[in-house]
């Protein structure tokens, strides 16, 4: 069965940056499953997985357009750390929930500390990066009609309400 809109994919994946280092992986763990066609993964991979099938290996370089997008400088910003009220100790790498410029929810992360200022970044952490995935096809059946209205896989590999 090939994949394509709204079926259940297995995948065992390998993702590394353009120096070789692995960002992510499924070794060791159970695969991913995705409901193809619902966003779930990013739309380069799933560009890339259309039509495959069961058993199918690829190796593929996904671009930040089609992965995490470009990094934005719009995205830095530098705020008091007043703004943190109620967080005790503030540090690098930290992850917190902002309105983001349109009004959005974004998650920001801390970038830096300078005195009474904290750097975040709205970036996603991959942005601006070619991703190389390395992927096995395992497994492609139809999804429910309960995980196309949820737009998402429930049970084993998926979500769990």
């Amino acid at each position: 069965m090939p994949i394509a809109r709204n079926k259940a994919v297995s995948i065992d994946y390998t993702l590394t940056n353009d120096a070789g280092e692995v960002i992510d992986s499924s070794a060791g763990g159970a695969p991913l499953v995705y409901l193809h066609g619902a966003g779930n993964i990013i739309v380069g991979l799933e560009k890339a997985l259309e039509g495959k099938q069961a058993g199918d290996e690829i190796t593929v370089a996904i671009e930040p357009e089609d992965a995490y997008g470009e990094y934005s400088a719009e995205l830095v910003a530098t705020l008091s750390r007043a703004m943190f009220e109620g967080v005790d100790e503030l540090e690098v790498g930290m992850q917190f929930h902002a309105s983001g410029p349109d009004g959005s929810m974004q998650i920001v992360t801390i970038r830096d500390l300078e005195g009474d200022d904290v750097i975040v970044d709205g970036n996603h952490p991959l942005a601006g990066q070619r991703l190389n995935f390395q992927v096995k096809v395992v497994d492609v059946r139809d999804a429910t009609a309960e995980e196309i209205a949820h737009g998402h896989i429930h049970g084993e590999g998926g979500h769990h309400h």
